[in-house]
């Protein structure tokens, strides 16, 4: 007979990686999320279920680290640009979700449950906190970006902190040593705090970034900070969730969502940390405490008043804002779990003891919250399901535009220097909606046989790097007799649209600045080439100084490029500065408005193309600067063309670069209707 609860931690282990296997394996035959049987799995094993396993610390820890996880995921798949634009509703919804909770829950607990007043306040401070528990819900239907999910998320922000400081300042009154200024203090280390995560941890990111490649350690240092953010918070009275929140936003633009790391975060929270959090909130609930009819009382009061006052937040933000049906149901169902902050208001409340001996939150009050946290956790899950699985088929099933077809990107690659920057620059431009092909190709010149082993390594290599990400890319070894032909020739095999190469680095004094096998590339591929220099890594670029000639906007390729710009610009995150004619501007703004990109774009009128300095000097090292040139006959091609590798070579050698010849043939970005009038 094996002893009950198992301590052993192999099987500890064991049990909580089958629950993590199985429970999502059976749910969804039953169409239940699977975030629902995790807490299930938990009160099951628990210490008031079967009490196969014991809450330990390992659960603790990792619970912990599941909880921070789910916290700086939800900032780090922001997109902060909507954000901004919604921060007066994510204001409002989060004052909502904050004051109703807090009125009808303080009436009821005095009124109904007969709790004291500062009992009723804390308790009411559990009603109105929030735990983006269903989160991982959003980012498996791919629905991260949705107005009504930035505005779930920028709610949380208002509500926990609110909440949180709710929580210290009741927890702060009954300490021996409480200053009458106490919550003054509190507000301000917390703004220090605050401030200090959202302004050093991107100079730190920065730093780290430029030095270190390799995925493990930037996974580790990311890690690193958010436990630093969460127990900046906790050394001054806070809650860590809020700091682990703030060091999401933080990172947010230097792991574009679409990067290996990124990848690479998700998949750990998701598989290991995230799940043990969950059932160890299922191991918390006793449902044997409902034995007499008070506790079954406050529970059914401290359930109900919680999930109206959160639906009526959800539904006055939807009328007010005039929201879909479905998009109200996904801000109620976002907001209505509780967990982490109401966790840490019900253990607080409940060691603090009265001048009596009583407890300021009793036992009672401690199951029913923890039953509050079950029946909240199963609702929003099934509620975000639900209503995240309905807008994801209304997207899908969105008609295709006809005249659209599968972008096919080829890289080529010769330099073990430049595979993974080209790579990771591939997987930032390409488009998930239309699932852009990556295909990379090495060329073997028929007079270097010996060439083919290394050619071959670039390739696994190129392959690996994109397998981080979750991206399959097609390898191609090819001989020929020139490099130039066996390019050629394999665009048209690949039927490939995007042409990306490194640029050339010069062996003598007197070469030219694109050498002679990108100058013969743009005589012999009329489809869009990108040539790419890299001085830095991608998710260390905070700005895009675009650069486009006059007439650029009549180019049959224009779609094209300026989908690849978008692309980037909200991949990393970042503001585009286009320096361009009014007439270009205007035809930038308008295809970027019909095609919906969300983009913080500046646009300045330039003329002097004779001199590249003042440009340069407005681009700085954490800059890319991109440079829209053209073809000889075309009709965006200008004189000043045949003197630009002179100005890039003398004014942006130590920045990052990238040059962009549009293609000469219908691209297939967007509609013509979609073009400016030619």
């Amino acid at each position: 007979m094996i002893p009950l609860p198992i301590t052993d931690p192999t099987w500890i282990f064991f049990i909580v990686l089958g629950i993590i296997l199985i429970a999502p394996m059976i749910l969804e035959r039953l169409r239940v999320p699977a975030i629902v049987g995790m807490i299930a799995a938990g009160v099951l094993i628990g210490p008031h279920g079967f009490n196969i396993l014991a809450r330990d610390s390992s659960f603790e820890l990792f619970g912990k680290v599941g909880l921070y996880y789910i916290m700086f995921l939800a900032a780090l798949e922001m997109n902060l640009q909507d954000l901004w634009k919604i921060r007066y509703k994510a204001l409002v919804f989060g004052l909502l979700s904050f004051i109703i909770p807090i009125a009808l829950g303080f009436g009821a607990n005095t009124l109904i449950l007969g709790a004291s007043v500062v009992a009723g306040v804390l308790m009411s401070a559990m009603y109105a906190s929030h735990t983006l528990v269903s989160y991982p819900i959003i980012l498996r239907y791919g629905l991260s970006r949705r107005e009504s999910v930035n505005l779930a998320v920028g709610s949380t922000i208002v509500a926990d902190t609110l909440t949180l400081l709710m929580l210290a300042v009741v927890g702060g009154s009954f300490k021996e040593a409480h200053s009458d200024f106490f919550l003054l203090w509190l507000v301000l280390k917390t703004i220090a705090i605050g401030a200090t995560i959202v302004f050093l941890f991107p100079m730190l990111a920065r730093l780290f970034f430029r030095s270190f490649n390799e995925g493990v350690i930037q996974y580790i240092f990311v890690l690193s900070l958010v436990f630093l953010g969460a127990g900046l918070m906790e050394f001054v009275g806070m809650e860590g969730i809020l700091g682990a929140f703030l060091a999401g936003l933080a990172l947010n633009k230097h792991i574009p969502a679409t990067s290996p790391l990124m990848t690479h975060i998700e998949f750990v929270g998701n598989a290991l940390f995230i799940p043990y959090f969950l059932i160890g909130v299922g191991m918390i609930v006793d449902v044997g405490a409902l034995k007499s009819i008070e506790a079954v009382k406050i529970a059914l009061v401290m359930i109900i008043v919680s999930t109206l006052g959160k639906w009526l937040a959800a539904r006055v933000v939807r009328r007010v804002y005039h929201l879909h049906k479905t998009e109200g149901a996904l801000l109620f169902g976002l907001t209505n779990a509780r967990a982490a902050a109401t966790l840490a208001i019900v253990i607080v409340g409940y060691e603090i003891h009265l001048p009596d001996g009583s407890r300021l939150l009793n036992e009672q009050v401690l199951n029913g919250t923890m039953l509050l946290i079950l029946v909240s956790c199963l609702i929003s899950s099934l509620v975000t399901e639900r209503s995240a699985r309905k807008l994801a088929l209304d997207t899908e099933e969105a008609p295709a535009r006809p005249d659209t077809v599968q972008p096919h990107m080829l890289i080529a690659l010769s330099n073990p220097t430049t595979v993974e920057p080209l790579i990771n620059m591939a997987l930032l431009l390409r488009s998930t909606q239309k699932r852009t092909l990556i295909t990379a190709v090495n060329i073997i010149r028929d007079d270097k046989p010996n060439a083919q082993e290394r050619g071959l390594q670039l390739l696994e290599r190129a392959a690996q790097i994109a397998a981080s990400a979750n991206v399959h890319v097609q390898t191609r070894s090819r001989w020929s007799v020139n490099i130039v032909s066996g390019l050629s020739h394999s665009m048209k095999e690949a039927d490939a649209n995007a042409l990306m190469i490194g640029l050339h680095h010069k062996a003598h004094l007197f070469e030219k600045f694109f050498g002679r096998l990108a100058t013969d590339l743009f005589r012999a591929v009329d489809k869009q080439i990108i040539v790419y220099r890299p001085l830095s890594s991608p998710n260390t670029i905070r700005h895009l100084q675009l650069f486009v000639p006059d007439n650029a906007e009549y180019e049959p390729g224009f779609a094209e490029w300026a989908a690849h710009i978008a692309q980037l610009a909200g991949q990393l995150s970042c503001r585009i500065n286009v320096h361009a004619g009014k007439h270009t501007q205007r035809a930038l703004k308008i295809f970027w408005a019909k095609q919906r990109y969300s983009l913080q774009a500046t646009y300045n009128e330039y003329t002097d193309w004779d001199n590249f300095l003042p440009l340069a000097i407005q681009t700085r090292e954490s800059h890319l600067a991109v440079f829209i040139i053209a073809r000889p006959g075309t009709l965006s091609y200008q004189n000043y063309f045949a003197r630009m590798p002179e100005q890039l070579e003398r004014h942006f050698t130590a920045r990052n670069l990238m040059i962009i010849l549009p293609a000469q043939y219908r691209g297939t970005y967007g509609r013509e209707d979609a073009l400016p009038p030619a």
